[in-house]
């Protein structure tokens, strides 16, 4: 086999696929020499907090932290936060788990401290121990809508 650790790569990601893929190419691939492009089309606010699930989704797969009977959140999270915003009023349509919450305080933290989009992201990769280069595709605001 060819030795690719010296290989350069950009990927261009978003959604569980993406992650999985990207999961792949960190075993042939020196995670130091992996930069992903990101997308955002998808983030939201939700109960005030900046939420990236396509950012997230390959933060915890590369950092081995996602529930792989689900393909989505954090292995063995728990609901206690959602069930008891559910029991306030709240819909809990978007299941968030308490340890995935902490991301999103962290990264609504660092976003409110000034950070852009593109730092928070990198800090919280580094947090996670990972070496990739994860860069959002804009720090912007940017949102898909579809009209019917």
């Amino acid at each position: 086999m060819e030795d690719l650790s010296k290989l350069k790569v950009t990927a261009l990601a978003g959604g569980v696929g993406a992650a999985k893929f990207l999961r792949g190419l960190i075993e042939v691939v020196p995670q130091e020499n992996v930069s992903i492009i990101g997308n955002v089309g998808d983030d939201l606010t939700l109960y005030g907090l900046h939420i990236s699930p396509d950012l997230d989704i390959v933060m915890y797969t590369l950092a081995d932290l996602v529930c792989k009977e689900k393909g989505w959140g954090i292995e063995e999270d728990s609901f206690n936060c959602l069930n008891m915003l559910s029991r306030y009023g709240f819909d809990p349509w978007f299941k968030l788990g308490d340890t995935d919450l902490a991301t999103h305080i962290y990264r609504t933290y660092l976003l409110k401290s000034g950070l852009t989009l593109s730092q928070a992201t990198l800090e919280l990769c580094r947090k996670l121990g990972l070496k990739i280069r994860l860069i959002p595709v804009t720090d912007d605001y940017l949102r898909t809508v579809i009209y019917s």
